[in-house]
């Protein structure tokens, strides 16, 4: 992983600090960057001492998704070496996480992986959680409450976030915190924007209305930037609004949360990849 050797300036931990395994995603290490970025700066304010293990790759989601077990527990094992030792692990994905907390069913009770799996999932964290959750708000209030953002933002509620993770309030919790900033909510903020990993491609007429009717929604409810936790969900809604001629950027959480807000947003033609590896 690219981050690995490129990540921002990094402060020296105290003692007591968590360490944190980050959880990159292939979406983040591909096509977005600075979301990792962002997540690693947000981990380090909050008093966590962060590595980016290299030999870890795709979660296995879309191998599980199209019902390649094996596949999926060969890429689950190597995910739980390379996370071993790790207080926590950590990512910018509800969806990816989520697959983490799948691990254990991939593995009889027999297997030497299942224990290892079970404690994975257990101490695996989607980032605005980990920050609310487990850091506490206080770790992070000084920090947000320097920012500054002007306007008006919407949040789509990813499903795997939502309903396998629960994350629902953390996020906006943290956003409140920004001086500036109002979250203006849209209708069905918790209905599935149409992305679903392999479902996109497998029902593409029906991903396509569900996203016209997200973009709808989002672009109702007033808000100039669209802010979500998963990118499978935000490329798939900040693609839409483009086509459609919408004004409305598209922006990870974490980037508005790191004060990164200086990097174009999803889908903008000046955004430079090569710049952020």
């Amino acid at each position: 992983m690219p981050l690995s050797d490129t990540s921002p300036s990094v402060t020296s931990p105290s003692i007591s600090s968590p360490s944190v395994g980050l959880f990159v995603t292939c979406l983040a290490d591909m096509f977005r960057p600075s979301v990792a970025f962002a997540t690693v700066k947000l981990l380090e304010q909050a008093g966590c001492s962060v590595e980016v293990p290299e030999r870890q790759t795709c979660c296995g989601q879309p191998a599980f998704n199209s019902g390649d077990r094996k596949t999926t527990a060969d890429i689950a094992r190597q995910t739980i070496d390379a996370f071993d030792g790790y207080e926590y692990v950590v990512g910018p994905s509800g969806s990816c996480i989520g697959m983490l907390h799948q691990y254990p069913d991939l593995f009889a009770e027999t297997d030497s992986y299942f224990a290892r799996a079970t404690e994975l999932a257990a101490k695996s964290h989607e980032i605005t959680s980990f920050l609310f959750d487990v850091m506490g708000l206080d770790t992070l209030r000084d920090n947000l409450n320097k920012l500054h953002f002007d306007g008006a933002v919407t949040y789509h509620d990813s499903c795997a976030g939502l309903r396998e993770l629960g994350v629902k309030d953390q996020p906006r919790k943290l956003l409140q915190q920004v001086d500036g900033l109002t979250i203006n909510e849209m209708e069905e903020a918790e209905t599935c924007c149409g992305f679903g990993g392999t479902f996109c491609v497998k029902y593409p007429e029906i991903s396509n209305r569900m996203v016209s009717n997200k973009t709808d929604n989002i672009s109702n409810s007033g808000a100039s930037t669209l802010l979500g936790g998963d990118l499978g969900c935000l490329l798939n809604m900040a693609g839409k609004l483009k086509r459609e001629g919408k004004a409305i950027e598209a922006r990870h959480v974490v980037e508005v949360l790191a004060g990164m807000t200086d990097i174009p947003a999803i889908g903008e033609a000046d955004y430079d990849l090569a710049s952020q590896l």
